[in-house]
């Protein structure tokens, strides 16, 4: 708020969570006994810390929080999910299966095999991964890790991997590393091409760096948020290709279900037939998932995630007594196991499905996520609430993946840019007092949504207009106190929190050394060619031929685009370049020049010797702390 005290819920809000609270059944703890069902213990205070001593990972940063009563501020559906996902520490699933929970925002799965254990999605960093694989051994003995299996291509369930296995041991053949066939080209184009675009709101989305508590941060549906520490990345050494796959690793047997284009655009399911247990990926969690995830990602399939649910539950249900995931607790029972995958299978299925019958019909998203509501029989249910995704975000979803931005009115072909549209609107209004009064009296009336969306104009036309932040940060306040959406929630705050001057920039990198060392030559020029300031390249023309590590390679920079490919150059090059790929990637980060490498006899060029600099000198690189609610 404008002042010190503490914020607090307007009556609106407060009204809204009194509603809520009596449709939903909040006495049914059963979710509870299953979250803290088979708890071992956790690691010492909640601590993980980095070699510097820096603190990764705080898992008993909401304890206090989440001790009392509900405060005012808190979603009281979000408050029973965050209460969930902050249990933490080291839990045994079934016979030989244990999982690491809220040690970061995915679960750490470890399987017990003949010789030692196999690691199901190493977390996001080596510090927390490390920290769960320590807790696994200090209950159950120091068995070596035998094998490593990536259920899909985020990086919260293969960045730790170096902190639970060696590559080294990797490499040898020693511990063989699954994963769904496309796995390092999805994970290391997410995490490179648009990474820095999505690092950005990713701050906004897991508010990493939002304080926790009533006023806060609360989580984020699928777990609290994400760690800080190293990320890594191993290479999978066996793809699984195809549903029915059959592998024994250590020992131990899994079938394999190919599930591409759902939660991730390369992912699987897999069952371990004698253990009697279903590992659901991030397909099937206690809440509803992104189609299109808030910090930006490829729209995903609904259609095919519902037939995927499906073939899951035909499979394997006949032959299974608990299901667990990579988020949240594990469900027990065979029919209850059913009835999750098939409320999940039916929440992905309508909302295509209506959406896709109201588009017809000439509806727009915006006009769709208003209309569309769910069955009773599956909003009854607590896995079904967009604690994670939601019904809004997701229907515009769907509707992006059919028809595109384009809502198809003509009005809407050609609008202005926010700062230029914020001026008009602002003079259209009768200039910023009256913005700012229409706001105020909006707020008054408890129109949170449109004080929020008036005065961003006179934000995005006057970003120095002090009022007129204060006033958006306290709608966005509001709309985050009553969001049961955990990203939604963390977005509005952390919009509130820089608006009142505090930058987050980006709190976890996932495009590390380690991500980068595994881009194909096409991808790294590839890289390269999304970050060229095409007016400033316009009239440049520069070819060249590559040798790097002894591979041939070539590119070209012509009207501000770089081309490239395998090879010598079609036309001719104006030079010669011979590198390591090592070196290419330190002078590609600005670590190094070419006048360095060229004394120390790593770079030799033979023809235009100018032809590093030129295409260094249009690179324009990307800026992880770009503005988000001003312009």
């Amino acid at each position: 708020m404008a002042d010190d005290t503490a914020p607090t819920a307007r009556p609106e809000i407060v009204a809204a969570a009194t509603a809520l609270e009596s449709r939903f059944p909040f006495a049914d703890d059963a979710a509870f006994d299953d979250a803290r069902r088979g708890y071992l213990g956790t690691v010492p205070d909640g601590l993980v810390h980095a070699e510097d001593g820096r603190v990764v990972w705080n898992a008993e940063t909401w304890t206090p929080a989440l001790g009392g009563s509900r405060p005012d501020t808190v979603n009281p559906s979000l408050w029973r999910q965050a209460q969930l996902v902050a249990m933490h520490g080291l839990y045994e699933v079934t016979e030989g299966i244990y999982q690491v929970r809220g040690l970061d925002l995915s679960n750490m799965t470890i399987v017990e095999g003949e010789r030692g254990v196999i690691i199901i999605d190493p977390l996001i960093s080596t510090e927390t991964a490390a920290a769960g694989l320590a807790l696994y051994r200090e209950h159950r003995g120091d068995r070596p890790v035998t094998a490593m299996i990536y259920t899909h291509s985020h990086v919260d369930h293969f960045g730790g991997a170096r902190g639970v296995v060696s590559g080294d041991d990797v490499a040898a053949g020693r511990v063989p590393v699954l994963a769904p066939r496309g796995f390092l080209e999805h994970a290391v184009a997410e995490n490179v091409y648009a990474g820095t675009a999505m690092g950005r709101r990713a701050a906004y989305m897991y508010g990493a760096a939002l304080p926790a508590g009533p006023a806060g941060q609360m989580g984020a549906g699928l777990g609290m948020t994400t760690s800080t520490g190293t990320v890594t990345l191993i290479p999978p050494t066996t793809d699984i290709t195809h549903t029915g796959q059959e592998e024994t690793l250590d020992g131990v047997r899994i079938v394999f279900q190919v599930t591409p284009g759902t939660e991730a655009p390369a992912e699987m399911n897999f069952h371990f037939p004698d253990r009697r247990a279903l590992c659901m990926a991030e397909n099937a969690t206690h809440t509803l998932h992104n189609l299109l995830t808030l910090r930006g990602a490829v729209v995903r399939d609904p259609r095919a995630w519902a037939h995927y649910l499906t073939e899951a539950i035909e499979l394997f249900a006949d032959g299974t007594d608990v299901e667990f995931a990579s988020h949240h607790w594990p469900t027990w029972g065979g029919e209850r196991i059913v009835a999750l995958l098939s409320q999940q299978r039916d929440l992905y299925a309508y909302q295509h499905d209506q959406t896709l019958r109201l588009l017809n019909k000439g509806y727009v998203g915006a006009e769709i996520a208003e209309m569309l509501e769910m069955p009773p029989a599956l909003e009854a249910a607590w896995n079904t609430h967009g604690y994670y995704g939601s019904i809004s975000h997701n229907v515009k979803a769907v509707y992006q993946r059919y028809m595109g931005w384009f809502d198809g009115n003509p009005a809407n072909l050609w609008r202005h840019p926010p700062e230029i549209a914020g001026q008009r609107y602002v003079d259209a209004i009768g200039g910023p007092e009256a913005v700012l009064a229409a706001g105020r009296r909006a707020y008054d009336d408890g129109d949170f949504r449109w004080t929020a969306e008036l005065v961003s104009h006179l934000v995005f036309a006057d970003p120095d207009n002090t009022a007129a932040r204060e006033l958006e940060a306290d709608a966005l306040e509001q709309l985050g106190f009553g969001a049961e959406n955990g990203p939604w929630r963390n977005f509005y705050l952390t919009g509130a929190l820089e608006l009142r001057g505090t930058s987050v920039g980006t709190p976890t990198v996932a495009a590390s050394p380690d991500m980068i060392a595994q881009l194909t030559l096409g991808q790294l020029f590839d890289s390269v060619a999304i970050q060229v300031d095409g007016p400033k390249a316009w009239h440049l023309t520069s070819a060249v031929d590559w040798t790097i590590d002894d591979t041939a390679y070539w590119s070209r920079l012509a009207n501000g685009v770089l081309t490239h490919g395998e090879g010598t150059a079609r036309d001719g090059a104006d030079a010669r370049v011979t590198i390591g790929r090592s070196d290419l990637l330190s002078l590609l980060a600005g670590a190094t020049s070419p006048e360095g490498l060229s004394s120390s006899g790593r770079l030799t060029i033979n023809g235009s010797d100018d032809v590093l600099t030129t295409l260094l000198g249009v690179l324009d690189p990307p800026d992880p702390d770009f503005a988000m609610v001003t312009p």
